[in-house]
């Protein structure tokens, strides 16, 4: 796996693997993930030992919405590219006693066959995940938790208390837009937590900072 570069985004333990494509008059190879790499890379130190134990695919049409989700028991962080389409990622700090608790950000993950790399977005346990989607794209993703039903939730995208302050203007502007466009969303995320009512709920305690 050719590691270009590795980056840490506005809320600090989320960060962007970017990793280089072979390319020639047919095409492009690349090797989007190799274990030794992984666990040993000096650059991927924060998944050094990580086990992956689950691996999604998901396709969405244009307008789609989803997140924003979390899970306990196990724990799930998840490590996300786009294969087709355009996906920008949305990440809310659920860590109770984390300096940017209750923030969220976003980050751009166009696909780009012409390009020399690609890119990864690890997104670790502690946030609230989601996406959204503003033309019709796939998405793959692993896991470092099985799915576990009874032990999940979610923070409404649409929550009013959420603090969009750390997110890129631009992108919060085309959410912003979606939103106002009457989006394909789930009634179960729609309805879901708002951040102040995720936080008084007991699970909540199951995401503590310097717990994860």
């Amino acid at each position: 796996m050719k590691v270009i570069d590795v980056k840490t985004l506005a809320i600090e333990a989320v960060k962007v693997i970017r990793f280089g494509r072979f390319s020639d008059h047919r095409g492009y190879f690349t090797e989007h993930f190799r274990r030794s790499d992984f666990h040993s890379h000096p650059d991927l130190e924060f998944l050094h030992g990580l086990e992956f134990v689950q691996a999604n695919e998901s396709y969405s049409r244009a307008g789609t919405i989803r997140g924003l989700h979390f899970q306990w028991n196990p724990h799930m962080g998840k490590l996300l590219r786009t294969l087709s389409g355009r996906m920008v990622d949305m990440f809310l700090d659920v860590r109770k006693g984390s300096p940017t608790y209750g923030k969220i950000a976003c980050y751009d993950m166009p696909a780009d066959y012409e390009a020399d790399h690609q890119e990864w977005i690890w997104v670790p346990p502690g946030f609230a995940h989601g996406n959204f989607f503003t033309v019709d794209s796939a998405i793959e993703y692993f896991c470092s938790g099985e799915y576990s039903p009874g032990c999940e939730g979610g923070v409404s995208p649409f929550a009013p208390d959420i603090d969009w302050s750390a997110c890129d203007p631009e992108l919060r502007a085309e959410f912003e837009a979606l939103v106002a466009g009457d989006p394909l969303v789930t009634e179960k995320d729609r309805e879901g937590f708002t951040l102040e009512a995720w936080g008084a709920d007991e699970r909540s305690q199951n995401f503590v900072f310097g717990d994860l």
